[in-house]
């Protein structure tokens, strides 16, 4: 028996929310062909703390869980890479006076806990789920191995990968590219609270302009904050496009999985 059907079921409005929406996007899913076979999704660590000023919210990672639930439950094979923002911020910590390498390494602990938040709140909805970090805790997690990640994901399972790379002076997103990479997979979802990728700051500048699609090119030389560098880089040099979109638009996730004009989308050319 799925030991995730013994875990207490959530409460129930949240339960019949997610139900409806399982079944429209799954109707969703069915009514064309999935895009995409194997994705990444980047998750930031702000996404999971809803309202509050920090921590996590489990009503907010219990709704994502669900969106996730319906669409590997069409067919998609999707790894999750999570940030630590929420808790701690490796740059936050170093601009106060810390150590830089150690600063980031509390915060690849800070995507840990989130990971393992993530983790819990899918199987919750029935999905089987693996953590894998790239900091050795055996007592919470896998290690990450990548033939043992792909074959997860082959299985059907979803995969969080966590503790970033394992080593300071990368960012989570750079992590999204270098595992989207190394697991072949289909594109990088960035999934934030804004709509897309846009010339400026839409919260600070009214007339901002939304971008539909770009390259990779455009990004590096108009210096579009939507990832950092590195990772744009990588994804450039392995042509993994990637999709920036609202993760707070119920369905968001499915309609990019099926391949519909969701928020901008990066490409080799």
């Amino acid at each position: 028996m799925n030991t995730a059907c013994q875990r207490p079921p959530v409460a129930p409005g949240t339960c019949c929310r997610q139900a409806l929406l399982r079944l429209s996007c799954l109707q969703r899913l069915g009514d064309s062909e999935v895009a995409y076979r194997r994705v990444l999704l980047k998750l930031s660590g702000e996404a999971l703390m809803g309202e509050h000023s920090s921590g996590i919210d489990p009503a907010v990672v219990q709704r994502i869980a669900g969106e996730i639930a319906a669409v590997v439950a069409g067919g998609t094979e999707l790894a999750i890479v999570v940030g630590g923002g929420n808790i701690f911020r490796g740059l936050k910590g170093a601009a106060a006076g810390m150590d830089r390498a150690t600063a980031d390494y509390v915060g690849m602990l800070a995507t840990v806990m989130n990971a393992i938040a993530l983790q819990d709140a899918l199987e919750r909805c029935h999905v089987t789920c693996r953590v894998q970090t790239a900091i050795a805790m055996q007592a919470v997690a896998e290690p990450y191995i990548r033939r043992r990640a792909m074959r997860h994901l082959e299985k059907g399972r979803v995969v969080v990968f966590a503790a970033g790379c394992g080593n300071p002076f990368f960012t989570t997103d750079t992590t999204a590219a270098l595992r989207a990479a190394e697991i072949a997979a289909d594109v990088v979802f960035k999934a934030t609270k804004v709509d897309g990728i846009y010339d400026k700051d839409p919260v600070k500048f009214a007339d901002a302009i939304r971008y539909e699609t770009l390259t990779f090119q455009q990004v590096l030389n108009q210096e579009l904050g939507v990832m950092d560098g590195t990772a744009i880089a990588l994804c450039k040099d392995n042509k993994i496009p990637i999709a920036v979109f609202n993760l707070f638009q119920e369905g968001n996730i499915a309609r990019a999985v099926a391949g519909d004009a969701v928020g901008t989308t990066v490409t080799p050319a």
